[in-house]
């Protein structure tokens, strides 16, 4: 794990990247790695998430910037403006079913060859999908997601890159933090070694790239 500056670290993510970002509605990103992304005017970005938050919130304000090309999301509900963008056609949005999404993620961490699920049979989604059929039982399958890079909060870190979340801000930041080539982290407080106990690391220091200093 190396420390690195706020600006140090966006300054390394190309335009063109995909982004994998934690939080729910908000909750739970990074929201000063976000706005750093904004002020060096990243574009053509790729952002696999649970959501696009709200305009002026979280992964809102790269809607808003028109910083993003595509955003593979389980729902956009909340955004008028990813809406408006969609219907004119300037953004991509892909939508994935929550569980789904979480679970390609975590295959995607975990090395696995995709995830097999009944969600979407029926339904226009199979249409272009591959099937696989387990005792009689027809299933689609989800590849595993990976990204360039994972934007991740944490509620802790200490000096190695250990980290701990705070309640439901914990949501998607352990698992993209498994799914990325670079993991860039973006902490509330960094304390000494040890001070988080070892049952308390939720993802462990080998995984963490880069510590935002500030």
């Amino acid at each position: 794990m190396k420390a690195r500056s706020l600006s140090q670290v966006v300054e390394m993510v190309p335009d063109g990247s995909s982004l994998m970002i934690g939080g729910f509605m908000g909750v739970g990103s990074p929201e000063t790695i976000v706005d750093e992304l904004v002020r060096q005017r990243k574009k053509d970005l790729t952002v696999i998430a649970n959501d696009t938050a709200r305009p002026g919130i979280a992964i809102g304000k790269l809607i808003s910037a028109n910083a993003v090309r595509k955003a593979v999301v389980s729902h956009i509900g909340l955004n008028p403006e990813t809406q408006k963008q969609m219907l004119l056609g300037k953004i991509i949005v892909e939508l994935v079913p929550q569980g789904t999404l979480i679970e390609c993620i975590r295959a995607g961490g975990c090395g696995l060859g995709g995830v097999l699920t009944r969600t979407g049979i029926g339904t226009i989604v199979e249409n272009d999908a591959r099937k696989v059929e387990i005792d009689g039982v027809e299933f689609l399958l989800n590849k595993p997601l990976r990204a360039d890079f994972a934007l991740v909060h944490a509620f802790l870190a200490d000096y190695l890159g250990n980290l701990s979340y705070a309640l439901t801000a914990r949501n998607f930041n352990p698992v993209i933090a498994m799914a990325a080539e670079t993991v860039i982290v973006d902490a509330d407080h960094i304390v000494p070694v040890g001070v988080i106990g070892p049952d308390h690391v939720v993802t462990p220091a080998p995984l963490v790239d880069y510590l935002v200093t500030h």
